[in-house]
């Protein structure tokens, strides 16, 4: 091993125990990582300036095959996925968008009215909703508006919100997981390999909708006791307007519109030969538009440092390719598994799933999309069946613990703010089991209609 290679791999481990610690924000080490990819790695070490401009990408903005492929759909290089970045920035500014104008609570008390407050199938259409609306938004989003209301629910009809908050929190991360635009490992894995957003849906889409109707049945006989109203008297209770969550029609019109013409051009961007950064683009640029003086505002609610993470972490990833560690990690799979494309999946899957269930899923798949790469090049497996096997096992593992998704400790600390907290005892009581049974799914799924079939 050279020199290079264990100063990429120091900072890259000294990377992932600072973000695991949790001491500061993530995007702090992946940032100080990147400046000493750069300037230890890339420039002390190796002595190759080149490798500086390789890991940058920043000739892609001038290159009109970034913004329109064609049918092409060309592969990131190695290095900053702006692709991924852009597209993720755009979808935060429309969120914003959608949030300010009420669109969540609505959507939220909308349904609840339609189900007539019955808990029980309030719980199932959250669960459902929380699943939908994770394809095309961040779950992180989808949590905190809906753990919010499902509280605030909670105190009106007199249940326990845990269970459902729990409920609501998987479904988020299985839904992220059907489609290219669901969860940043899946962007990360589409934008690489040339994947669209009809690629994951008609593959990684078909195996979460069939573990969904499986998790509600799960959660259902799990929760079912605790779902139930303290409160007698039904009759006295003063349920909230869905109207009330409207802040202005004409914003709450177009935001809906925005949103719709967003999923239409995700759905079809592989017809229409656009890449999902303009996509992304295109949606930042109509938000901004329809909300006029306070686009600031909503600009200044931007999850900016974790944008920032995501441009450090792709510096110290690329650090790891350009000095060979990955292929290294490579070569040691397919020592490992030979020429067995199940082992190979069984090993992506279960692997990226445990390890999310400890530490960051991002940074997780940024590591693996290169090395399965490899593996599809030098033992001949599908880039698509590893592809899928790391995008299910990155999403899903990260529902069997508390901290194993943003969307977990997010929608924890809500109910621990408004309600009592939830120790990891009650939830990895639920969720692991859930957990196991849904990555045992995907994996038979995986082997019967990629191998055996």
């Amino acid at each position: 091993m050279s020199i290079a290679q264990i100063v990429a791999i120091v900072i890259f481990v000294a990377m992932f125990v600072v973000i695991i610690s949790d001491k500061v924000h993530r995007c702090i080490p992946a940032l100080v990582g990147a400046a000493l990819t750069i300037g230890v790695t890339f420039l002390l070490v190796m002595r190759e300036p080149q490798a500086i401009w390789n890991t940058l990408n920043l000739g892609h903005f001038t290159e009109l095959s970034f913004w329109i492929p064609g049918a092409s759909h060309a592969e990131n290089t190695v290095g900053i996925n702006w692709t991924t970045i852009i597209f993720i920035l755009g979808m935060m500014i429309m969120v914003e968008g959608l949030g300010d104008a009420g669109f969540f609570r609505w959507l939220c008390l909308w349904l609840a009215k339609k189900v007539h407050y019955k808990i029980i199938p309030l719980f199932i259409v959250f669960m459902i909703m929380s699943a939908f609306l994770a394809m095309f938004i961040d779950s992180i989003t989808v949590i905190l508006f809906l753990a919010a209301v499902t509280i605030e629910l909670a105190r009106l009809l007199k249940f326990n919100p845990i269970p459902m908050v729990i409920s609501e929190i998987f479904s988020a991360n299985l839904g992220g997981a059907a489609t290219m635009s669901g969860d940043p490992p899946n962007i990360i894995i589409g934008t690489a390999n040339g994947f669209t957003f009809m690629d994951f849906f008609t593959n990684t889409g078909v195996v979460v909708w069939i573990a969904m109707i499986v998790m509600i049945v799960v959660f259902y006989f799990d929760f079912r006791k605790d779902l139930k109203s303290t409160n007698d008297n039904t009759a006295d209770i003063e349920y909230p307007d869905p109207g009330e969550a409207i802040k202005s029609k004409g914003k709450f019109i177009t935001s809906t519109l925005i949103f719709l013409f967003m999923v239409v051009c995700l759905v079809l961007h592989g017809q229409l030969g656009w890449s999902v950064a303009f996509i992304g683009v295109i949606t930042a640029g109509l938000t901004l538009i329809v909300n006029g003086k306070n686009s600031f505002h909503l600009l200044k609610k931007v999850d900016w440092l974790t944008i920032l993470f995501f441009i450090g972490l792709f510096v110290v990833v690329g650090g790891l390719e350009e000095t060979g560690v990955l292929n290294m990690l490579s070569k040691l799979i397919a020592q490992i598994t030979g020429e067995k494309i199940i082992l190979a999946i069984v090993i992506i899957l279960w692997s990226s799933a445990i390890f999310s269930a400890i530490v960051d899923n991002i940074p997780l798949a940024a590591t693996l999309v290169p090395v399965i790469k490899t593996l599809s090049v030098t033992q001949g497996f599908d880039l698509e069946v590893l592809s899928w096997s790391l995008a299910l096992g990155a999403d899903i593992g990260g529902n069997a613990t508390p901290i194993g998704a943003s969307a977990n400790v997010v929608g924890t600390s809500i109910v621990a703010r408004e309600y009592h907290p939830i120790t990891w005892k009650s939830y990895m009581r639920a969720s692991i089991p859930a957990t196991v049974i849904t990555l045992t799914i995907c994996t038979a799924y995986i082997i019967i209609r990629y191998v055996i079939m």
